[in-house]
Protein backbone atom coordinates (compact mmCIF):
# COMPACT_ATOMS: atom_id res chain seq x y z
CA UNK A 1 0.00 0.00 0.00
CA UNK A 2 1.27 3.49 -0.88
CA UNK A 3 2.39 5.82 1.42
CA UNK A 4 -0.05 8.43 0.50
CA UNK A 5 -2.98 5.65 0.61
CA UNK A 6 -2.07 4.56 4.31
CA UNK A 7 -2.28 8.41 5.48
CA UNK A 8 -5.57 9.15 3.94
CA UNK A 9 -6.87 5.99 5.63
CA UNK A 10 -5.95 7.18 8.65
CA UNK A 11 -6.85 10.40 9.00
CA UNK A 12 -10.49 8.85 7.47
CA UNK A 13 -10.46 6.87 10.45
CA UNK A 14 -9.43 9.81 13.11
CA UNK A 15 -11.86 12.13 11.68
CA UNK A 16 -14.76 9.32 12.08
CA UNK A 17 -13.58 8.59 15.52
CA UNK A 18 -14.16 12.32 16.54
CA UNK A 19 -17.32 12.49 15.11
CA UNK A 20 -18.85 9.44 17.18
CA UNK A 21 -17.14 11.02 19.76
CA UNK A 22 -18.84 13.82 19.72
CA UNK A 23 -21.98 12.61 18.96
CA UNK A 24 -21.68 10.42 22.48
CA UNK A 25 -20.60 13.08 24.79
CA UNK A 26 -24.47 15.03 23.69
CA UNK A 27 -26.93 14.73 26.99
CA UNK A 28 -29.60 14.86 23.82
CA UNK A 29 -28.06 11.59 22.01
CA UNK A 30 -31.64 10.45 21.13
CA UNK A 31 -29.61 6.64 20.38
CA UNK A 32 -29.03 6.28 24.24
CA UNK A 33 -30.10 8.17 28.16
CA UNK A 34 -30.14 11.58 27.94
CA UNK A 35 -28.63 13.67 30.83
CA UNK A 36 -29.76 17.36 32.33
CA UNK A 37 -27.60 18.70 34.25
CA UNK A 38 -29.81 21.84 36.25
CA UNK A 39 -27.94 24.27 39.31
CA UNK A 40 -29.84 25.04 41.88
CA UNK A 41 -29.00 26.55 45.37
CA UNK A 42 -29.52 23.99 48.37
CA UNK A 43 -32.71 24.91 50.30
CA UNK A 44 -35.11 24.58 48.95
CA UNK A 45 -34.34 24.59 45.28
CA UNK A 46 -32.01 21.21 45.62
CA UNK A 47 -34.39 19.19 47.98
CA UNK A 48 -37.07 19.85 45.16
CA UNK A 49 -35.01 18.96 42.17
CA UNK A 50 -33.72 15.59 44.61
CA UNK A 51 -37.63 14.98 44.86
CA UNK A 52 -38.12 13.84 40.97
CA UNK A 53 -35.23 12.49 40.07
CA UNK A 54 -36.65 9.21 39.56
CA UNK A 55 -39.57 10.24 37.86
CA UNK A 56 -37.05 12.01 35.59
CA UNK A 57 -35.76 8.70 35.57
CA UNK A 58 -38.65 6.96 34.67
CA UNK A 59 -39.08 9.69 31.92
CA UNK A 60 -35.72 8.86 29.88
CA UNK A 61 -33.60 11.48 31.55
CA UNK A 62 -30.56 11.61 34.23
CA UNK A 63 -31.17 14.13 36.04
CA UNK A 64 -27.64 15.83 37.44
CA UNK A 65 -27.94 18.22 40.47
CA UNK A 66 -25.21 20.56 41.02
CA UNK A 67 -25.44 22.50 44.37
CA UNK A 68 -24.04 26.14 44.35
CA UNK A 69 -24.03 28.45 47.40
CA UNK A 70 -24.16 32.02 45.51
CA UNK A 71 -26.34 33.48 42.81
CA UNK A 72 -23.52 34.47 39.77
CA UNK A 73 -21.91 31.03 39.23
CA UNK A 74 -24.96 29.15 38.12
CA UNK A 75 -25.85 31.58 35.17
CA UNK A 76 -22.71 31.90 34.28
CA UNK A 77 -21.95 27.95 33.69
CA UNK A 78 -25.36 28.31 31.92
CA UNK A 79 -24.45 30.84 29.58
CA UNK A 80 -21.25 28.52 29.04
CA UNK A 81 -23.19 25.69 28.59
CA UNK A 82 -22.14 23.96 31.28
CA UNK A 83 -25.13 23.63 32.53
CA UNK A 84 -28.30 22.83 30.91
CA UNK A 85 -30.56 25.00 33.11
CA UNK A 86 -30.59 26.42 36.73
CA UNK A 87 -33.04 27.36 39.46
CA UNK A 88 -32.48 29.63 41.81
CA UNK A 89 -33.62 33.09 40.75
CA UNK A 90 -36.82 35.40 39.78
CA UNK A 91 -36.60 37.12 36.36
CA UNK A 92 -36.20 40.62 37.83
CA UNK A 93 -32.53 39.10 39.27
CA UNK A 94 -31.92 37.53 36.06
CA UNK A 95 -33.14 40.38 34.07
CA UNK A 96 -30.80 42.78 35.83
CA UNK A 97 -28.10 39.70 35.92
CA UNK A 98 -28.43 39.91 31.84
CA UNK A 99 -28.21 43.76 31.41
CA UNK A 100 -24.99 43.60 33.48
CA UNK A 101 -22.98 40.35 32.10
CA UNK A 102 -24.42 40.55 28.49
CA UNK A 103 -25.97 37.00 29.46
CA UNK A 104 -29.19 35.70 28.04
CA UNK A 105 -30.61 34.01 30.26
CA UNK A 106 -34.45 33.16 29.55
CA UNK A 107 -37.62 32.03 32.06
CA UNK A 108 -39.26 28.31 31.08
CA UNK A 109 -41.32 27.82 34.44
CA UNK A 110 -42.25 29.14 37.87
CA UNK A 111 -42.28 26.86 40.35
CA UNK A 112 -42.55 28.26 43.68
CA UNK A 113 -42.12 31.62 45.75
CA UNK A 114 -40.67 31.88 48.69
CA UNK A 115 -42.98 34.39 50.90
CA UNK A 116 -41.53 37.09 53.50
CA UNK A 117 -42.68 36.35 56.89
CA UNK A 118 -42.93 39.33 59.76
CA UNK A 119 -42.02 37.14 62.45
CA UNK A 120 -42.33 37.90 66.19
CA UNK A 121 -39.74 37.81 68.63
CA UNK A 122 -39.86 40.47 71.47
CA UNK A 123 -43.19 41.42 71.17
CA UNK A 124 -46.14 38.31 70.16
CA UNK A 125 -48.15 40.49 68.10
CA UNK A 126 -49.82 43.31 65.66
CA UNK A 127 -51.52 44.43 68.74
CA UNK A 128 -48.53 44.47 70.86
CA UNK A 129 -46.11 46.92 69.01
CA UNK A 130 -46.12 49.88 70.85
CA UNK A 131 -44.46 53.68 69.97
CA UNK A 132 -40.80 53.16 68.79
CA UNK A 133 -40.98 49.30 68.59
CA UNK A 134 -37.90 48.05 66.53
CA UNK A 135 -38.66 46.08 62.98
CA UNK A 136 -36.26 45.11 61.35
CA UNK A 137 -36.02 44.27 57.41
CA UNK A 138 -33.92 43.29 54.90
CA UNK A 139 -31.63 45.67 53.28
CA UNK A 140 -31.39 44.85 49.82
CA UNK A 141 -33.71 46.91 47.19
CA UNK A 142 -35.99 44.15 46.00
CA UNK A 143 -36.74 42.31 49.34
CA UNK A 144 -36.76 45.76 50.91
CA UNK A 145 -39.48 46.82 49.09
CA UNK A 146 -41.22 43.50 49.36
CA UNK A 147 -40.58 43.60 53.33
CA UNK A 148 -42.19 47.61 53.46
CA UNK A 149 -45.32 46.13 51.77
CA UNK A 150 -46.04 43.55 53.88
CA UNK A 151 -45.72 45.95 56.67
CA UNK A 152 -48.51 47.69 54.63
CA UNK A 153 -50.23 44.63 53.83
CA UNK A 154 -50.92 44.28 58.26
CA UNK A 155 -51.37 48.33 58.32
CA UNK A 156 -48.53 49.12 60.36
CA UNK A 157 -48.37 52.17 57.64
CA UNK A 158 -49.12 53.16 54.42
CA UNK A 159 -46.65 53.52 51.35
CA UNK A 160 -46.42 56.41 48.83
CA UNK A 161 -49.38 55.40 46.15
CA UNK A 162 -47.50 53.63 43.12
CA UNK A 163 -44.72 52.47 45.23
CA UNK A 164 -44.74 48.87 44.36
CA UNK A 165 -42.29 46.74 43.82
CA UNK A 166 -39.60 49.85 44.01
CA UNK A 167 -40.83 50.93 47.59
CA UNK A 168 -38.03 52.72 50.11
CA UNK A 169 -38.76 53.94 53.43
CA UNK A 170 -38.47 57.04 51.89
CA UNK A 171 -41.61 56.47 50.45
CA UNK A 172 -43.65 55.63 53.78
CA UNK A 173 -46.24 58.14 54.08
CA UNK A 174 -47.89 57.14 57.09
CA UNK A 175 -46.04 55.38 60.31
CA UNK A 176 -48.89 55.92 63.19
CA UNK A 177 -46.88 53.58 65.73
CA UNK A 178 -43.37 55.55 65.23
CA UNK A 179 -42.37 51.75 64.28
CA UNK A 180 -38.25 51.92 64.11
CA UNK A 181 -37.92 50.42 60.85
CA UNK A 182 -34.32 49.23 60.68
CA UNK A 183 -32.36 47.57 56.98
CA UNK A 184 -30.07 45.09 57.93
CA UNK A 185 -28.57 42.28 55.58
CA UNK A 186 -31.16 39.77 55.04
CA UNK A 187 -28.76 37.06 55.93
CA UNK A 188 -28.43 38.20 59.44
CA UNK A 189 -32.21 39.14 60.11
CA UNK A 190 -32.68 36.00 62.40
CA UNK A 191 -29.64 35.84 64.09
CA UNK A 192 -30.60 39.51 65.55
CA UNK A 193 -34.37 38.22 66.14
CA UNK A 194 -33.95 37.95 69.58
CA UNK A 195 -32.73 41.84 69.71
CA UNK A 196 -35.53 43.46 67.62
CA UNK A 197 -39.58 43.16 68.43
CA UNK A 198 -40.10 41.66 64.99
CA UNK A 199 -38.16 40.80 61.95
CA UNK A 200 -39.28 40.44 58.43
CA UNK A 201 -37.37 37.38 57.39
CA UNK A 202 -36.81 35.61 53.81
CA UNK A 203 -38.38 32.29 53.08
CA UNK A 204 -34.99 30.45 52.29
CA UNK A 205 -33.23 32.22 55.68
CA UNK A 206 -36.10 30.92 58.20
CA UNK A 207 -35.91 27.54 56.83
CA UNK A 208 -32.39 27.62 57.73
CA UNK A 209 -32.83 28.99 61.33
CA UNK A 210 -35.86 26.30 62.00
CA UNK A 211 -38.77 29.30 61.87
CA UNK A 212 -41.99 28.05 61.04
CA UNK A 213 -44.56 30.11 59.39
CA UNK A 214 -47.20 30.30 61.87
CA UNK A 215 -46.29 29.01 64.89
CA UNK A 216 -43.43 32.05 64.62
CA UNK A 217 -44.94 34.31 62.21
CA UNK A 218 -47.59 36.95 62.17
CA UNK A 219 -47.93 37.66 59.03
CA UNK A 220 -46.56 36.65 55.32
CA UNK A 221 -46.76 37.87 51.82
CA UNK A 222 -49.70 35.93 50.29
CA UNK A 223 -49.93 33.75 46.77
CA UNK A 224 -51.52 36.61 45.23
CA UNK A 225 -49.74 39.28 46.27
CA UNK A 226 -48.03 41.45 43.70
CA UNK A 227 -44.68 40.25 45.37
CA UNK A 228 -45.52 36.07 44.91
CA UNK A 229 -46.59 37.68 41.10
CA UNK A 230 -43.25 39.03 40.75
CA UNK A 231 -40.30 37.14 42.56
CA UNK A 232 -41.17 33.61 42.03
CA UNK A 233 -38.69 31.27 41.39
CA UNK A 234 -38.28 30.04 38.24
CA UNK A 235 -36.19 27.29 35.86
CA UNK A 236 -33.72 29.09 33.84
CA UNK A 237 -32.47 28.48 30.86
CA UNK A 238 -29.89 29.88 27.81
CA UNK A 239 -31.99 31.61 25.72
CA UNK A 240 -33.10 29.57 22.80
CA UNK A 241 -32.71 26.52 24.98
CA UNK A 242 -36.83 26.72 26.10
CA UNK A 243 -37.37 24.22 23.94
CA UNK A 244 -34.95 21.31 24.61
CA UNK A 245 -36.77 17.95 25.11
CA UNK A 246 -34.95 17.28 27.95
CA UNK A 247 -36.00 21.38 29.88
CA UNK A 248 -39.75 20.51 28.98
CA UNK A 249 -39.57 16.74 30.64
CA UNK A 250 -38.23 18.63 33.57
CA UNK A 251 -41.17 21.19 33.36
CA UNK A 252 -43.62 18.53 32.61
CA UNK A 253 -42.21 16.19 35.99
CA UNK A 254 -42.46 19.71 38.34
CA UNK A 255 -45.91 20.63 36.86
CA UNK A 256 -47.74 17.62 39.14
CA UNK A 257 -49.70 17.27 41.99
CA UNK A 258 -47.29 15.10 43.22
CA UNK A 259 -44.30 18.35 43.60
CA UNK A 260 -47.23 20.55 44.53
CA UNK A 261 -48.23 18.56 47.60
CA UNK A 262 -43.95 17.84 48.66
CA UNK A 263 -43.98 21.75 48.41
CA UNK A 264 -46.78 22.35 50.97
CA UNK A 265 -46.19 19.14 53.20
CA UNK A 266 -41.98 19.81 53.26
CA UNK A 267 -41.92 23.53 54.04
CA UNK A 268 -45.19 24.30 55.70
CA UNK A 269 -46.01 27.51 53.83
CA UNK A 270 -42.89 29.05 53.54
CA UNK A 271 -42.25 28.17 50.08
CA UNK A 272 -45.36 28.10 48.38
CA UNK A 273 -45.91 26.57 44.28
CA UNK A 274 -47.66 28.71 42.02
CA UNK A 275 -48.29 26.41 39.32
Amino acid sequence: MKKKTIIALILAIALTLTMLAACGGSGQDSGGPKTLVVGATVVPHSEILEFIQDRMAEEGVTLQIRTFTDFVQPNLATQAGDLDANYFQHVPYMNNFNAANNTDMSPVFAVHFEPLGLYKSRTESLDGLSDGSIIAIPNDPTNGARALNLLEATGLIRLRDGAGVMATSLDIVENPRNLDIRELEAAQLPHILPDVDMAVINGNFALQAGLEMGRDSVAAEDKDSISAQTYANYIVVKEGNEDDERVQTLVRVLNSNEVRDFINERYQGRVVPVF
